[in-house]
Formats: structure tokens, C-alpha cells, sequence
């Protein structure tokens, strides 16, 4: 597969992407039982707070000189957006995506935070995660424990979320933006969170 090809999974799947696909996923499921008003504006809220503010400050801290691309290639470059990430998880998960309205889409942020931290923390032991893989494994574990959830198996979504899996790992591989294990890591940080809350709500 071409090179082209495979960098481009990498932006697709973009962890900034991750919380507007999860979204998508939960509000226009099989068994939603959402008016379409509320729909579009929880889809909005998730939008400006978890893309948009984060692209925002992305700008910003390229024009402060804090960062160079939007990969974040240097350990130096990822601490501060990841701990602006974590800010803005916490303002959606109290104020919008709460507990008592959206239980399922709240543990799958809380997950995201969770990975978040731990992520955050690494950087500081010099040690670093693969935040594509990171975004992309929670959402298919999320995708997955609300396919059994709602007693709906969405197979196929499945089944096409685990070969992104492979997709954009073989793509973080031949941009050589990661190693092997840093791919390991980032999986492991993405996925043991959600299955931890899966316990909570499913």
C-alpha cells in the first residue's frame, strides 16, 4: 500500500477525531432514543470542546513556537495539550456529558481521561504512548461494550474499527512516528480504562 495511503489513516483517525466518532456512534445507534434537537447540540458541545478549543489552542501554541506539527512528535510538545486534554474532559464530563443524561458516552470520557493522565504522567519518565493508538482502541472498546449493551452487535462496525486498529498502527509504523512498543503502550492505555468502566455500565 502506498505510503500516501497509509499516512493518511493518521489523520482520519486523528485522536482529536476520536470523541466526535464515539458521539456520532451513541447518539445515532439503532436504540437511541434521542430527539434530534438534543442530538445535535450534545454533538455540538462535544465538538467545540474537544475539537475545536483543541485545535484553537493548537494554533496558538504553534505560533508561541510550544509546538511544530499537529503529531506532536516530541515528548516536550505533547505535555502541555495533554494537559489542556484533560482540562476540557473534565469541564465535558461535569457539565455536559453527565452521569444522570448520558451514563454510557460519560464512562466512555471518563475512560478518555483516565487514559489521559496516564499518558500525561509517562511523559514525565520520559516514556511515550501512542495517542492515536490510545483514542482508536478505547473507541472500539467503547463501540464494542454499547454493541452488548443495547443487545445490538453491530458486527461489521466492529469488525471495521479492529482493522483500523492494524491500519493505523502499520501507519504510525511507516511514518516512523512510533515504535513497536510505544503502539503496545498506547493500546494497553486506551483499552484498560474502558474495559474497567465497562464493569460500571454494562
Amino acid at each position: 500500500m502506498p505510503k500516501k495511503i497509509f499516512s493518511s489513516f493518521s489523520y482520519v483517525f486523528h485522536p482529536v477525531f476520536i470523541p466526535i466518532y464515539a458521539t456520532l456512534f451513541y447518539l445515532f445507534s439503532n436504540h437511541s432514543y434521542f430527539l434530534n434537537k438534543e442530538k445535535y447540540l450534545v454533538l455540538l458541545e462535544v465538538t467545540t470542546i474537544t475539537f475545536i478549543i483543541p485545535v484553537l489552542f493548537f494554533f496558538l501554541l504553534r505560533l508561541t513556537g510550544k509546538i511544530n506539527s499537529i503529531m506532536a512528535a516530541e515528548l516536550s510538545e505533547r505535555k502541555l495539550p495533554l494537559v489542556i486534554q484533560c482540562f476540557l474532559i473534565i469541564l465535558l464530563v461535569r457539565k455536559s456529558i453527565t452521569l444522570e443524561r448520558y451514563p454510557e458516552l460519560h464512562f466512555f470520557f471518563l475512560g478518555a481521561l483516565m487514559s489521559t493522565l496516564i499518558a500525561l504522567i509517562l511523559l514525565f519518565f520520559n516514556k511515550k504512548a501512542s495517542l492515536h493508538m490510545m483514542a482508536l482502541s478505547a473507541l472500539t472498546l467503547f463501540v464494542f461494550g454499547f454493541s452488548i449493551h443495547n443487545h445490538n452487535p453491530n458486527t461489521l462496525m466492529i469488525i471495521l474499527l479492529v482493522l483500523m486498529n492494524g491500519f493505523v498502527a502499520s501507519s504510525r509504523l511507516v511514518m516512523k512516528a512510533h515504535t513497536p512498543m510505544e503502539l503496545i503502550i498506547g493500546v494497553l492505555l486506551g483499552s484498560i480504562p474502558q474495559i474497567f468502566l465497562l464493569f460500571l455500565w454494562l
